[in-house]
């Protein structure tokens, strides 16, 4: 059974969707099969970070609903045949439930290693929808403090969810060294284990820009960064990137 995965984030700008698609598309690399679900409802940007714009006809709401079988709705990556995407619709449908939302996981849970969930910022009912079936939880933040005290409230309503660990994104060390902060220190302001630290790279821009997973660049800066997370999430044992 394949294991569901909530990338959530407590306000928006952290780059949340660029580590969802970056974790997945490194996962797929890994030989995993994997499937990206867009629950960013309204805006859903996790098709660009993937590169597989405007390629998903149907959304993960006609499936939960019932409308379209998963097999026909979720689109397979061409230079990644291991990743697929479920994309999100424009607006909530007012019928959606959370019981469906986890029907769908379920099916999903018998085709893939890995469903990795692109959650809306905030705490509302997207993000209710996008965690109800979640068996683990990443929260990304980035290294001010008001993104730190955000990630604490998400870590709030994630109660239910065995596993949740925090990834430390855009990480800037010139801005480490001059606020005298550490990893350490945001991984106590936030309350969670870390699994991940991602450096400020203008290279995911770039990629997202080409329409290609960072992955298939190289390995560099973000992209190394985000296949060591997917390592750890497969159970291995990684280092954790120093940046100073």
């Amino acid at each position: 059974m394949g294991t569901v995965i909530a990338v959530t984030s407590g306000k928006g700008g952290t780059g949340k969707t660029s580590v969802t698609g970056g974790v997945a598309a490194c996962l797929a690399r890994l030989g995993k099969q994997v499937l990206c679900i867009d629950m960013d409802i309204g805006l859903r940007n996790l098709d660009i970070s993937l590169g597989m714009s405007d390629r998903a006809l149907m959304d993960f709401t006609d499936v939960a609903e019932g409308r379209c079988p998963l097999s026909r709705a979720a689109v397979t990556h061409p230079d990644l045949p291991g990743l697929a995407l479920l994309t999100a619709p424009m607006s909530l449908p007012p019928l959606l439930t959370r019981a469906s939302v986890r029907g769908m996981l379920r099916t999903a849970r018998e085709r893939y290693d890995y469903i990795l969930i692109d959650s809306p910022a905030g705490l509302g009912e997207g993000f209710r929808l996008a965690i109800c079936g979640a068996d683990r939880a990443l929260v990304v933040a980035t290294n001010d403090a008001s993104s730190l005290r955000d990630a604490q409230r998400v870590v709030s309503e994630l109660y239910r969810i065995p596993q949740v660990h925090l990834v430390m994104n855009r990480v800037q060390p010139k801005l480490l060294r001059k606020l005298r902060t550490t990893i350490d220190d945001a991984m106590d302001a936030a309350g969670l284990p870390l699994i991940g630290v991602v450096p400020e790279d203008s290279r995911v821009m770039l990629a997202a820009n080409m329409g290609q997973p960072l992955i298939l660049g190289g390995r560099q800066g973000a992209a190394n960064a985000f296949l060591n997370i997917a390592k750890r999430l497969d159970g291995l044992r990684v280092p954790i990137m120093r940046i100073r």
